[in-house]
């Protein structure tokens, strides 16, 4: 991930002052003549193998409203876009009925999340990497890690946010969160039980999610 944080210069700038929100944060809004305030930006990036995995093991997979959910962790400020990260289901040359159905169903979970105003969804892919001990086929994700830092450290470098909300527990995004600092952007990590202790170290604000959380934004 060293070569997502190398595309922007890191130029440091003032801090910002840091205040809670609910369960999320803000950095001091812009204060205009006769005391109007202009709301911060927040671009919100979703790992989505992460969040499906602590929604399954941590929340008996909860089924939830992605929209609901972007308003939740951008708090007061503006939501400038939610980018969501993910990689369509493994197909063999000669697909199974069994990875076709799987396909299907996540191709009705990403054409409902394309509708929704201000969400992006980012494509990676699935490697083949063999079985395990126990004769399971491993996959793993590749280009998604470098999709979203390319998002983020893009963002932070053009000013175009001042807050970045990070659901993901990797550590491959150390870099990216310490790039975007060093521009000025406070970042907030939302994370399930476990998140790599470098992660959660980096970032400014560190949140759970919790099971008040996800109540809060079930799917009706």
């Amino acid at each position: 991930m060293a070569t997502v944080s190398s595309l922007v210069s890191v130029t440091a700038h003032a801090r910002l002052t840091i205040r809670r929100a609910g369960c999320s944060f803000q950095s001091t809004p812009l204060l205009l003549s006769k005391g109007q305030y202009v709301p911060n930006r927040v671009a919100i990036f979703i790992d989505g193998s992460y969040l499906n995995h602590v929604l399954i093991h941590e929340h008996n997979r909860a089924k939830i409203d992605y929209s609901a959910l972007s308003t939740k962790l951008a708090g007061d400020s503006e939501i400038l876009r939610t980018y969501y990260y993910d990689c369509p289901p493994y197909q063999s040359r000669v697909p199974t009925q069994d990875e076709k159905d799987r396909y299907s169903s996540w191709r009705k979970f990403f054409d409902a999340l394309d509708t929704l105003p201000r969400f992006t969804f980012r494509l990676g892919r699935l490697a083949y990497r063999g079985k395990d001990d126990d004769g399971k086929p491993v996959f793993v994700q590749k280009r998604v890690d470098l999709l979203l830092g390319i998002d983020l450290v893009s963002l932070a470098a053009k000013h175009l946010i001042q807050e970045a909300v990070l659901v993901a527990g990797d550590s491959d995004f150390v870099p990216v969160v310490e790039a975007a600092k060093a521009e000025g952007v406070l970042v907030q990590l939302f994370h399930g039980d476990s998140p790599h202790q470098d992660l959660w170290r980096a970032a400014d604000e560190r949140t759970l999610i919790s099971d008040e959380l996800i109540q809060s934004v079930l799917r009706n």
